[in-house]
């Protein structure tokens, strides 16, 4: 190990592991001593052992159509306690703010009779949806999961790059991920104090009970996925399983008098709580896309005659829109009053005159970002940006000055990467899922480090070929390192059931995954393409990652 770090180069980017001087910081002094006293073919054949586990558990991701083995490196990232105490803040606190403000979005507006934000910045957003005026969640809860990306700066700053309050995905990489290395480097692990993961289904299952319809006790929670073809399926089947609770499709759901019910072998039974993993613009025919082929028919006034809760609410990509972004440390400090604990990456709005015209003689060195984009798609990096492609950027922003912000190339921050038979710097990121039962905001501690695996690439998502490195958060106790359940609420690895349903379980290693995902057999009802098709496009599930 030690030879393979003798030419590790470090550059411009602020590296995790190596500092400027070719020391190893501190955090990952025992995981460097490990890896140093390894044969040199060891860290292959640990990469390879994961690849492999990988495919045959079936934990795979579809790029541009092709369905392949999720990479994961065998370097694991590391967080001192200390460090995640601010992310961990930070976080919550960002949370809040945006759960305030959709309240207030979707009511009087506060926030824009006091002048915080323009009017237009709502009514403009693509996500903004009138007709759920006033549909407020039975707990105040419109974000049960939210996925905050986080970069480290030149500095080794941590800042807000986006926020993810629709239906974030990729908690189920960080689940496998932590499975995998636990199952390879078991000593490194518990002598690092590595916090668990496991019980991020436990934290979330509690979110969704909490969130049923008023007077429902014990109510049957269930996962609604667009279905196999989609490219974040393997998520959707494990969060069932680890839940206890059922895997539907919007055919499996009927609407009957405000009210959703589920077709089971037993026949109709009721539904109170849904942990969608559809974008709004496919869950009903009705008020939305009327060729949606994925969504329930009638469940938006299902919803609001509260029939039954969705998860997350109707309406939040509002406060995803990479406007409101921009917005995100004013609404803290109006609805928290507190000034922001994790700063956002400096940005201009090219809906300003000012500001367009600079990013405009700017172009080639900024970074140029569609506001509703996601998974990476439609980025334009200036410096690596063609002569053609800026000039066609420019006419895209003319024509919607609304529909992009611009902000400066930031050198995301490298952790070493496993490749090619040794350790090279490669950009990562760090997405923090975070989990609200309508009283407490907790963060899963870890997250997902994605890693850009091309040498240069600074765009880390699945979606455009990146890949994942496990993300080991040190506990500042040992409480910190075992599971923390409540036994009252009657879920857990070591508790009864949840009223009809199964407890929820933590894997405890890959043979317990779900299979890999088959495709339909020749018993099946006819294929549908336009189904397929729907169920491969839809924006935010398959491409957040």
């Amino acid at each position: 190990m030690a030879d393979m770090l003798v030419d590790y180069p470090t550059g411009a980017a602020f590296d995790e592991m190596v500092d400027r001087t070719g020391a190893i910081r501190e955090p990952y002094a025992l995981l460097g001593r490990t890896l140093t006293q390894m044969a040199p073919g060891d860290l292959h054949a640990i990469a390879e052992s994961l690849s492999n586990n990988y495919l045959a558990a079936g934990v795979t991701f579809d790029v541009g159509g092709v369905e392949r083995p999720f990479p994961l490196d065998a370097v694991p990232r590391i967080i001192p306690a200390d460090e995640w105490d601010v992310v961990d803040t930070g976080v919550q606190q960002r949370v809040r703010a945006l759960e305030a403000f959709l309240h207030d979005v979707y009511n009087d507006q506060r926030v824009v009779a006091d002048g915080v934000v323009p009017r237009s910045l709502i009514t403009t957003s693509t996500h903004f949806h009138r007709v759920l005026h006033g549909m407020n969640p039975t707990n105040g809860a419109r974000i049960q999961v939210a996925g905050i990306d986080l970069i480290r700066t030149e500095d080794g700053d941590m800042r807000v790059l986006e926020d993810n309050v629709r239906v974030p995905s990729g908690v189920s990489y960080v689940m496998t991920n932590r499975t995998s290395m636990a199952s390879v480097m078991p000593e490194t692990m518990a002598e690092q104090r590595v916090r668990p993961v496991a019980d991020y289904a436990q934290h979330l299952l509690h979110a969704l009970r909490r969130a049923a319809p008023e007077g429902v006790e014990d109510p049957t929670v269930v996962v609604l996925t667009p279905g196999v073809y989609n490219s974040a399926y393997f998520e959707h089947t494990l969060l069932a399983r680890t839940m206890g609770v059922e895997l539907v499709e919007g055919s499996d759901l009927e609407c009957r008098r405000g009210k959703v019910y589920m077709r089971t072998t037993r026949g109709m039974q009721q539904v109170h709580v849904i942990y969608r993993r559809i974008d709004d613009d496919f869950i009903d025919p009705v008020h939305f896309r009327r060729n949606s082929l994925l969504g329930v028919p009638g469940i938006v006034n299902a919803v609001r005659a509260r029939g039954v809760t969705l998860c997350n609410a109707l309406g939040n990509g509002v406060a995803d829109d990479k406007l409101v972004y921009t917005y995100v440390p004013a609404l803290i400090r109006y609805y928290l009053h507190e000034d922001p604990v994790l700063k956002n990456v400096d940005t201009w709005r090219l809906a300003e005159p000012a500001a367009r015209e600079e990013v405009m003689d700017r172009l080639d060195e900024l970074v140029v970002k569609p506001v509703d984009g996601s998974g990476g798609k439609g980025i334009v990096i200036g410096p690596m940006a063609s002569a053609e492609t800026l000039d066609e950027l420019r006419r895209k922003v003319e024509q919607d000055p609304r529909g992009w912000i611009a902000q400066p190339l930031v050198q995301l921050s490298t952790v070493p990467t496993f490749l090619n038979d040794r350790l090279a710097p490669r950009h990562v990121d760090l997405r923090p899922f975070a989990v609200n039962d309508g009283e407490d905001v907790w963060v899963l501690p870890g997250g997902l480090t994605r890693v850009a695996l091309p040498e240069g690439e600074m765009i880390v998502n699945s979606s455009q070929g990146g890949g994942s490195k496990d993300t080991w958060v040190i506990a500042r106790t040992p409480e910190q390192i075992s599971l923390q359940v409540d036994p009252a609420e009657g879920f857990g690895a070591e508790t009864t059931e949840v009223g009809p349903q199964p407890e929820a379980t933590a894997p405890a290693d890959l043979a317990q995954l779900p299979a890999p995902a088959q495709r339909p057999p020749a018993s099946a009802p006819p294929r549908n393409p336009q189904h397929e098709q729907q169920q491969q496009v839809l924006p935010q599930e398959g491409a957040a990652c």
